[in-house]
Order: C-alpha cells, then sequence, then structure tokens
C-alpha cells in the first residue's frame, strides 16, 4: 500500500458485553480507496467491530478516526460512512428511485439535486432502466444493487458492508463479487466488507484481517495471507489443509541454506529447508508445532518422486466437485494427506479408485512450520 494518511484508524479497540469481551485491543489502519476484508468465523468480532465504525455501539475503550478525525464519540448520522445490512432493508412501499432518493430527501436537499444524484448512482449500480419497479419486482442481486445505490449517493468517505452477499444464491454471489469490485474501482472510495466467506475476501479484498476471538491474528494481502499463513489458526481458516502436529529434532546448514529435522505425528521425519531470513516458530510450552501443506501442492504418483517429499499410501476418499478432484489417502505412517487436482481429461471415470494404493509428494519448499 502507499504512504498516504489511512482514511481509518483504530486505536487500541475494546468492547465488552458483560463478561465476553468481543472485540480485543484491536489496532488497524485502512488506507484511502482500499477494498478491505474483515474476515472470521461467527462469534470473532468483526461485525461489532464494523458497528462500532458505523457508530451504532460504542467502543469501551480506544478510539476510532476517520479521514484524520476523531469519531468515537460522534452520532452515526454525522460519520462520513454509510452502510450497507446484510439484510439490504429496502422500502417495500417505494420504488428504486424512491428508495434511492429517501436519505436525500431526509436532509432536505434540493429536488433538482435529487433528480441528477439519484440518476447517476442508478446509471453506477446498473438500475437506469428500473426506477420505477418497487423491490418485489427485482431478483436479490437487483435489491442488492439498490441498497448499495442508496448508500452510495450519500458521497461517503467510506462504505461499510456487513456480509452484503450472504442471502444471493452461489452463481448470483460469484458474480455479484465482480460487481462489487468493480463499483469500488468506480467510485474511487474505501469499501469495508464483513465476512465469514474465505473465497469472498480472496477475490475482492486489496488486505484481509482475519479475526479470531475478537483480536487480529493477520493482516496482508490475499496471496500472502493464503501462502504465508503466521499461525495455525489462519492457516487452517483460509482455505483447504493439511495439518499435522510435529516438533523439532534437529537443526543444520549447508551450502542449501538451514534446515531442520521435524517429527511429524502421522507421516513419520521430514527434512525440511528455511528460507532466508525466516523464523522458525518456538512452538508451545510442549514443542508444538503446526506443520502443513496445501492440498494442491500435493501429487499423486505410482512411484516414489525424487527431490520431493513423498509418502505411500491407500486411497480412503474421493470428493468429485466438477472441475476439480479431492483425494484423501491413508497413509501407510497412520496419517491422513489429501490431494486436490484438476480433472483435465473428459472422462465419467474417476482418475483414482477408492483402495487404490499410490504415492503423495510435494515439494520440501511448499511446507509450512507454524505456532499458534
Amino acid at each position: 500500500m502507499s504512504n498516504t494518511t489511512p482514511i481509518i484508524s483504530i486505536d487500541g479497540v475494546t468492547k465488552r458485553f458483560g463478561p465476553v469481551v468481543a472485540v480485543d485491543r484491536v489496532s488497524l489502519e485502512i488506507q484511502p480507496n482500499e477494498f478491505f476484508a474483515l474476515l472470521g468465523p461467527s462469534g470473532c468480532g468483526k461485525t461489532t467491530l464494523l458497528r462500532m465504525l458505523a457508530g451504532f455501539e460504542t467502543p469501551d475503550e480506544g478510539a476510532f478516526l476517520i479521514d484524520g478525525q476523531d469519531v468515537t464519540d460522534i452520532a452515526p448520522n454525522r460519520r462520513p460512512v454509510n452502510m450497507v445490512f446484510q439484510s439490504y432493508a429496502v422500502f417495500p412501499h417505494m420504488t428504486v428511485f424512491e428508495n434511492v432518493a429517501y436519505g436525500l430527501k431526509v436532509v432536505r436537499t434540493a429536488a433538482s439535486e435529487i433528480q441528477t444524484r439519484v440518476r447517476e448512482a442508478l446509471d453506477m449500480t446498473q438500475l437506469g432502466g428500473l426506477a420505477e419497479r418497487r423491490p418485489d419486482q427485482l431478483s436479490g442481486g437487483q435489491r442488492q444493487r439498490v441498497a448499495l445505490a442508496r448508500a452510495l449517493i450519500k458521497r461517503p468517505k467510506v462504505l461499510l458492508l456487513d456480509e452484503p452477499l450472504s442471502a444471493l444464491d452461489a452463481k448470483l454471489r460469484e458474480a455479484m463479487r465482480l460487481e462489487l469490485v468493480n463499483l469500488q474501482h468506480d467510485v474511487g472510495i474505501t469499501f469495508i466488507i464483513v465476512t465469514h466467506d474465505q473465497n469472498e475476501a480472496l477475490t475482492m479484498a486489496d488486505r484481509i484481517a482475519v479475526m479470531e476471538d475478537g483480536a487480529i491474528r493477520q493482516v496482508a494481502a490475499p496471496a500472502e495471507l493464503y501462502e504465508f499463513p503466521n499461525c495455525r489458526f489462519v492457516a487452517d481458516f483460509i482455505g483447504k489443509m493439511n495439518l499435522f502436529e510435529g516438533r523439532i529434532v534437529g537443526e543444520g546448514g549447508g551450502q542449501s541454506g538451514r534446515r531442520v529435522q521435524v517429527e511429524v505425528s502421522g507421516v513419520g521425519r521430514l527434512d525440511l529447508p528455511v528460507p532466508q531470513g525466516e523464523a522458525v516458530p518456538a512452538g508451545d510450552a510442549a514443542g508444538g508445532l503446526g506443520i502443513a501443506v496445501r492440498p494442491e501442492k500435493v501429487r499423486i504418483h505410482a512411484e516414489a518422486a525424487e527431490g520431493r517429499i513423498s509418502l505411500h499410501g491407500r486411497v480412503s476418499q474421493v470428493a468429485y466437485y466438477g472441475d476439480t478432484s479431492h483425494v484423501f489417502v491413508a497413509l501407510d505412517s497412520g496419517g491422513t494427506l489429501s490431494a486436490i487436482f484438476q480433472n483435465e481429461a473428459r472422462s465419467a471415470e474417476p482418475a483414482v479408485q477408492i483402495g487404490q494404493e499410490l504415492w503423495c509428494s510435494w515439494d520440501p519448499r511448499d511446507t509450512l512450520i507454524l505456532g499458534n
């Protein structure tokens, strides 16, 4: 990201509901024109954090700054933000035009300006030909665009989106992801989206903050978050993962650089390279570490593969997804390893059969060594 002044600064924010700490000392900076995602499981605090930013909840500690102004104690309607809720909350008795114009009418904007700005907002959200329809005459995607147009018409500095796609079916949800990204580029303002859907965050956001139990575990761009998670929780939450318990039993070095020997539960002993400048986590009190590899990094072979970590086993399950297959292999060493591969050949027969013996392999450099 650029070195510009953040549009959002969150400084040590905490929110409690009785004995429950919903948000725990969160500090975060979000840049102008950034599409930012708050990602995590239900109950992790992401929606509470968004509601505090909008002004609907008050923090017990800490402060919120928007474009350099402390808004912690400012009412929601006086903050330069607008929020699109999960339910869209469009008025069923109003036309699309009336729904979008509502916020401007409340603040007594001139009728001529309302006409101009509503038409601009409808064109921007591809609703120009639907101005006189009522919400019950619209699809789910169109109703969502009405909610977006209504939020954007007040020209906020930041648009807040609370699970905006969760009410849509899978195919429409995928299409709307692209529409939201294009819309954000067109309007040139900061979008902050709350979601529990990792694919949604990965495909839409410039950066993602992963939350657990009210705290932020990692903030990074999608590719960095996926390929270089900083802990077991992030690795396991983002995408599919083979994750094993392990402990370091030896270290060494040579011309090829630093290496560690790791005893991995259900796998055996692995000799792993440590990338230059990368620290090896210390593990927990018992010395435990997470040893992980993404399923798409794993290949399956008839024979052991030279120069790769190779493990023998028997196929225990095959999940067919059309474009890909997810193969689960019961290893001779006692663990289970999964591999994902593309179904490249046009065939009604699966590429592997349950009970088939084979070898699984991956490049040692693709192994992640993770702390808690």
